[in-house]
């Protein structure tokens, strides 16, 4: 019986672990986001200062990883419906841009993607993995991480608490 148990635990916390992880916006302390790549797959290269005003969520993904796959035609879907009460921003993490460009167009993302090549930017925001989507608030503070694909839900559900201005 006790074997049993903790056959269950080790099989059911990991899968309970990620699905709390990817339904629920995970707070933080907010702190101003770190600059953000010049380099653009999809063009405007937007800054920090630039996205200020609204709500803003910054999309770390690469064109390899599987569960990025999984989330761009939601991203695509999303960034269509919330334009008017948000901003989404897309960052390529370590790809060449080859392979980001043909992802963006697979896709037919119309949102601004940039290239963040060295991996720096992802540095910066702390991204533990990919994909993984920071919250900001409207004064480019950083008040929220979402892990993992996301749903047009999802993305609608944390775009609504950063625009309530909590997460």
């Amino acid at each position: 019986m006790y074997r049993r148990l903790v056959l269950a635990l080790a099989v059911c916390a990991p899968v309970a672990a990620f699905v709390l992880l990817t339904s629920q916006p995970v707070r933080y302390a907010s702190r101003l986001a770190p600059p953000l790549p010049r380099y653009a797959l999809v063009p405007p290269v937007v800054s920090i200062a630039s996205l200020r005003g609204g709500p803003v969520l910054v999309n770390f993904w690469a064109s390899w990883c599987h569960p990025c796959q999984e989330e761009a035609a939601a991203l695509a879907a999303f960034a269509h419906t919330r334009r008017a009460h948000g901003r989404l921003v897309g960052i390529d993490v370590g790809d060449d841009a080859a392979d980001g460009e043909k992802f963006v167009a697979r896709y037919k993302w119309d949102f601004s993607a940039l290239r963040d090549p060295s991996e720096r930017v992802a540095g910066a925001y702390a991204v533990p993995g990919l994909p993984t989507t920071i919250i900001l608030d409207s004064q480019s503070r950083i008040i929220g991480r979402l892990f993992g694909p996301q749903t047009e839900v999802s993305l609608s559900h944390a775009l609504q608490l950063a625009s309530a201005g909590h997460v």
